[in-house]
């Protein structure tokens, strides 16, 4: 009895531990989030204030203004390219590039929607690329497999910044500097991803992909109605984390684009900041517009977050 109390005890004091050390940890990650939401709204004076302010006195929202009307860009251009044949020689061009341009809004709504666009356009192709791969190095059978596969593993540990210049060069041969693609295109095929969904794949059994080969399925009926269902919690983790990588590209931003229209939010933001001073809370109303959509993604891939994360633990 003595013995049972005391396990009881030892049981609630870790529950209390726990709560406790979830509870500091929850806080050290949320503080940053809340100190740049309040101080979008603080004056000049109490964001650069010695004593920390840690309730804005004066709320104000000539932060969030300064963002919205310091530069001003259009809401999208499309380009239509005339269209072009070649008879050796000869080189027939039929009609004009058309330019399609939406109305001027301010800038930071632009940037926006192309970090949004490029996130996402990059978490779409990835996700369905890796999923194929990783599919198929999990379970067909091929001469090249495993060297194919660790070189997969290689790439894992090789930094970005070893292959940037092939990959400016490569972008600005295939004309597509200083355009969105030119920092989408590189992320796709992310080594990682393959690994991560390979891992996946790997856990389902082979007799079903037997099964539906007698059942006289395609290959791309096997994997999309059986392979890809199966492995959805790993494509949600892939998702996320090519999300969250696509979006924090800082580096890649930098190099690859550079007119004002095609920016991302945190490279145009970058770009408005004078060369002697720093305007705080310029930085933290763009730093608040670009979490926002970080945080509803993570919202919606929460559980396959979850799921992928321990399901890949157990298989790994």
């Amino acid at each position: 009895m003595n013995n049972l109390n005391r396990s009881q005890q030892y049981e609630k004091i870790y529950r209390i531990a726990s709560a406790v050390l979830v509870s500091i940890v929850a806080f050290l990650f949320a503080f940053p989030l809340y100190w740049i939401i309040t101080g979008m709204f603080k004056t000049g004076a109490e964001i650069n204030a010695s004593q920390p302010v840690w309730w804005p006195t004066e709320w104000t929202t000539a932060n969030i203004e300064k963002l919205m009307s310091k530069r001003s860009a259009p809401l999208f251009d499309i380009t239509i390219p005339a269209l072009q044949l070649t008879f050796g020689k000869y080189i027939i061009r039929l009609g004009k590039t058309l330019v399609i341009t939406g109305p001027t809004v301010p800038a930071a709504i632009r940037w926006l929607l192309n970090t949004v666009f490029m996130s996402v356009t990059s978490m779409l192709l990835t996700c369905l690329t890796a999923a194929m791969a990783g599919y198929v190095l999990a379970k067909k059978r091929f001469w090249g497999k495993t060297i194919i596969f660790s070189l997969v593993v290689c790439a894992m540990a090789l930094p970005k910044q070893v292959i940037l210049i092939p990959l400016l060069r490569e972008m600005n041969s295939l004309g597509l500097y200083d355009t969105i693609w030119a920092v989408i295109f590189p992320i796709v095929g992310w080594p990682f991803g393959v690994f991560l969904l390979k891992q996946f794949a790997e856990g389902i059994p082979t007799e079903m992909v037997e099964a539906c080969r007698i059942d006289g399925a395609s290959e791309w009926r096997t994997f999309t109605d059986v392979m890809f269902p199966m492995i959805k919690p790993g494509v949600g983790a892939c998702a996320i984390f090519t999300f969250i990588n696509s979006w924090n590209d800082y580096f890649m931003q930098l190099i690859m684009l550079t007119a004002n229209k095609n920016l991302t939010i945190s490279l145009g933001i970058a770009t408005m900041q004078g060369e002697s001073s720093t305007d705080y809370g310029l930085l933290m109303a763009g730093a608040a517009l670009a979490s926002v959509p970080i945080i509803i993604v993570f919202l919606i891939f929460q559980k396959y977050f979850t799921k992928g994360i321990t399901m890949g633990a157990v298989k790994g």
